[in-house]
């Protein structure tokens, strides 16, 4: 008798519980990755320094995703999902404690140590969560799981630029205070983690055993080429993704259209709309195909970067914010299609699929363009991007199609 396979049930076991617990993972990393784009502001007017040089921001966190993120992939192949959580919690809240000598040191160099460290944690984090999630539920609705639980990520971001920009530039606040609450936060769920029991998935491929010790199931991973093309989709997205939530403030403030505590607020709107983007995703998912979202929003997104280049004032804020609604499912989206029907792959190919934030870097290209050329030219680097990502939602829409008409 075929077993109920539903959101949150798969082969007659219910994960809602575990699913909870582990959607709260999102939103402490959306919290922790929007801080950057209010600090590299914060930065460039406390220390003056050019957008180029708080790129370094950027640069230092998604080098550190990396750098790590096959290595989190291997420890978490090793020891479980649970423990990966644990330790990248840990690492998480380190990393958030050591803003207090930084503070004291002053130096742009010890903020990027003390950010490396945090970005080492949410590696651990994130290898571990996103493909957990894809596995808590039936395989037709991972896609829609995924953008559910990315929605707290979402809300994270939303609070981070609002709570943190205003007070950052409000009264030039203390960038240290948000920091420590933040790690006693996230000390506090890494004990909760420690003491909780979250299912390991099984596969019962022949596989599992070797996939604890990473090289056979690393070479097998490039054998899947929608893997390897969500790879590239997922570069892309973060590329364009990072670029403009990091450039946004400096954008809207460098056309004139307002200041710094303003634009944070305008920048904590267009997230909003991005989390209005995953949870109505994540509905409608339930009836139309991952892939053919995929396309649809990467059509919406190239759009909206077309008004943005086109340069027509302020209506060019319209075609910014339609980004955030547009691109609100590519990540989980693209993450749950690269990694479907990898079986006991899944693991592996999360840690290669956790190294595409170091598309973050991308940002130190934007920051030189528009340090030699004016506010409006380096958006030319997200539209090639997102003209990618809506390539790869056509690729695979024609894929299911002519699958289907196979099958009959």
């Amino acid at each position: 008798m075929k077993q109920n396979n539903g959101l949150f049930k798969a082969n007659g076991t219910n994960y809602m519980v575990p699913f909870v617990l582990i959607t709260t993972l999102f939103f402490l990393w959306g919290f922790a990755r929007a801080i950057l784009d209010v600090l590299n502001k914060h930065f460039q007017n406390e220390m003056h320094i050019s957008i180029t040089q708080s790129s370094l921001i950027q640069v230092t966190t998604y080098m550190g995703y990396f750098l790590m993120a096959i290595p989190a992939g291997l420890f978490i192949n090793r020891f479980g999902y649970r423990r990966g959580v644990v330790f990248g919690l840990l690492l998480f809240a380190l990393g958030s404690w050591l803003f207090v000598p930084c503070t004291e040191a002053g130096t742009l160099d010890a903020y990027l140590f003390a950010l490396f460290i945090i970005s080492v944690g949410l590696v651990f984090l994130e290898t571990a969560a996103n493909p957990y999630v894809t596995e808590l539920g039936g395989k037709e609705t991972a896609s829609s799981r995924l953008n559910l639980s990315q929605s707290f990520n979402g809300l994270g971001c939303l609070f981070a630029t609002f709570a943190v920009g205003q007070f950052l530039f409000s009264n030039g606040g203390n960038v240290e205070i948000p920091y420590v609450i933040l790690g006693f936060v996230v000390l506090v769920i890494a004990v909760i983690f420690s003491r909780v029991d979250l299912p390991e998935i099984r596969h019962n491929d022949g596989l599992e055993e070797k996939a604890k010790y990473g090289r056979e199931p690393l070479k097998r991973i490039w054998r899947h080429k929608y893997f390897v093309y969500g790879l590239i989709a997922l570069l892309c997205y973060e590329i364009a993704e990072i670029s403009i939530n990091s450039y946004f403030i400096n954008y809207v403030t460098g056309m004139g259209w307002m200041d710094d505590r303003t634009a944070s607020m305008v920048l904590t709107g267009a997230l909003a709309f991005f989390m209005v983007g995953r949870f109505g995703g994540s509905f409608i998912m339930r009836w139309i195909p991952a892939e053919r979202m995929l396309m649809i929003c990467g059509c919406g997104c190239v759009a909206c970067t077309m008004l943005v280049l086109m340069n027509f004032g302020r209506v060019s804020l319209i075609g910014l914010l339609g980004i955030y609604l547009f691109e609100a499912i590519m990540f989980p989206t693209i993450f749950s299609l690269a990694v479907r029907g990898l079986g006991s792959l899944t693991k592996s190919a999360s840690s290669i699929l956790m190294m595409t934030p170091v598309g973050g870097c991308g940002f130190l290209l934007v920051g030189l363009i528009a340090d030699a050329t004016d506010m409006v030219v380096p958006f030319i680097i997200p539209l090639l991007c997102y003209i990618t990502v809506g390539l790869y939602g056509f690729g695979l829409t024609i894929h299911r199609i002519e699958k289907s008409t196979f099958q009959r």
